[in-house]
């Protein structure tokens, strides 16, 4: 906790001065004829997120800014992009629901297991009215304005055993799987609510651990079953889909304020644009891997998911993790399933 509030108070702190100041990069930007947008982001030039916003996005808003993308985390750690979008370093990144949780706890109902059923979903739940307050929390309190939601990728149960073994059809059937999730509270939370026994575990350890028996499975997004190379090592994969991952698309709302509103719209519908681009492509990607992985002779099959989603959301509900969430906010998003 006291760490939280002295992150809170650094970057209150930091959009303080970069308001009354003005300066630093930020000011430099801000004073180009042809500003630069810097977007920093921890995924690989090859990611679908950053084909989209450099095929897309970067275009759209070349008649008036300079898009000027960074990847690897090479310009920013990762998950300091808001710390330094507040302080006035970086104009743009992309986030994740859990990393404006550290900051505002309520954000983490959309890291939550079941909380969003698809891509279209996603979109649905940012573009409704019950996404105004969250909005509007993150850019007074800081300074970032969140243009448009990107599809991150379904994750998955995938197991050593055969489905002979082990059909996970509906949560029982975890029951006594030591599954390796991250290691965080709310991963372990996660897997426990799937049914299974979650197995804290560095990713680069996965693999040798599947190949021996130390776990019985992991959970990821298909990509990372391939590129990982997971699936030599497991039998199936239950396409669970307990958590629908998402980045929203984060903008300096100093260099926001900037812009004449024409360019302010310019750059909305180039996130929005983007964004789509990325959903559409990590979704074909995502149907081409099914094929993949049953051409590598791994059972891939979809389980009962109304009773997982049933069963996981009773988990939380009552839980701490809820306690921030406002009240009716979950029965809103479950009503705008696609």
């Amino acid at each position: 906790m006291q760490y939280k509030l002295t992150r809170r108070f650094l970057m209150a702190s930091a959009i303080a001065m970069t308001a009354i100041t003005a300066s630093g990069p930020l000011a430099a930007v801000l004073a180009q004829d042809k500003p630069v947008i810097r977007m920093s982001t921890p995924a690989s030039e090859t990611d679908q997120r950053s084909v989209a916003l450099a095929t897309v996005f970067g275009p759209a808003i070349g008649e008036f800014a300079t898009y000027q993308p960074h990847y690897n985390a090479s310009l920013v750690p990762q998950g300091s992009e808001l710390e330094a979008i507040a302080a006035g370093d970086l104009e743009m990144s992309i986030t994740s629901a859990q990393e404006l949780a550290n900051f505002l706890p309520e954000f983490s109902i959309f890291a939550t297991g079941y909380v969003h059923r698809s891509a279209q979903h996603q979109v649905n739940v940012f573009n409704d009215p019950l996404m105004d307050p969250f909005k509007e929390k993150v850019e007074s309190e800081l300074g970032v304005k969140l243009l448009a939601v990107m599809y991150l990728g379904k994750r998955h149960v995938n197991l050593r055993f055969p489905r002979s073994e082990k059909n996970v059809m509906a949560p029982a059937d975890l029951a006594g799987v030591n599954l390796r999730m991250p290691g965080s509270d709310a991963w372990q939370f996660l897997g426990r609510a799937l049914g299974a026994n979650p197995t804290p575990m560095a990713f680069t350890e996965i693999y040798t651990a599947l190949q021996t028996g130390s776990v019985d499975g992991q959970d990821n997004p298909l990509p990372t079953v391939v590129d990982a190379k997971f699936y030599e090592v497991t039998k199936q994969v239950s396409l669970t889909a307990h958590l629908v991952d998402l980045n929203y698309v984060a903008f300096s709302k100093a260099v926001w304020d900037k812009l004449t509103p024409e360019q302010q719209a310019t750059v909305q519908k180039a996130a929005e644009d983007a964004a789509q681009s990325g959903r559409d492509g990590q979704l074909k990607k995502e149907d081409e891997l099914v094929a993949f992985l049953k051409e590598q002779g791994l059972e891939v099959y979809e389980p009962d998911l109304n009773a997982f989603r049933t069963h996981v959301q009773a988990q939380y509900v009552g839980s701490e993790f809820a306690k921030a969430w406002p009240e009716g906010v979950l029965d809103k998003i479950n009503a705008l399933a696609d």
